[in-house]
């Protein structure tokens, strides 16, 4: 990865890292503010954003050690396999709470239930995103894999020679 793809993967990640915190500060307060200020009292919908916006600050931050380790070129290397689990496991908890808010909308969309089964299809599209994620996860462990037999053989050549 060049320099200008890291620095601005970093600057999107940290802006979105950075707006999701603000968000979840202004819903706490929320939750703690004085009900005759105007503030709605905490929802079951509130707490599932705020949830989601942290299993979307976990995702962050292992793609950003990610990057890290990418530009150190220590990214095939079992070290490697704790993040992207952790992209994955972030990627699932999404999918679950996005059903959980499909049927917290359910009720309400009595009269076009098309719209909940269209958010279903959206929770399983992100079920997708986290196969894909466990497929380039294999990837990266034939990856590994490889780069350790290669390691190898190349130390048994250097005794050879």
């Amino acid at each position: 990865m060049g320099k200008l793809t890291v620095g601005a993967l970093r600057a999107v990640l940290a802006v979105v890292l950075t707006g999701t915190v603000l968000v979840q500060v202004g819903m706490v307060w929320a939750l703690f503010a004085d009900p005759e200020d105007g503030s709605l009292p905490l929802t079951p919908l509130r707490v599932i954003v705020m949830l989601g916006m942290a299993s979307a600050q976990v995702a962050l931050v292992s793609v950003w050690r990610l990057v890290t380790m990418v530009r150190r070129g220590t990214v095939f290397s079992h070290a490697a396999f704790r993040y992207v689990d952790a992209v994955i496991g972030a990627i699932v908890a999404a999918a679950l709470l996005w059903f959980a808010v499909t049927a917290v909308n359910a009720p309400g969309q009595r009269e076009d239930p098309g719209v909940t089964v269209i958010m279903a299809g959206i929770g399983l599209a992100i079920l997708g995103v986290a196969l894909i994620v466990l497929l380039l996860r294999m990837l990266l462990a034939q990856a590994v894999a490889r780069d350790v037999e290669a390691s190898q053989m190349k130390a048994e050549l250097d005794e050879v020679i």
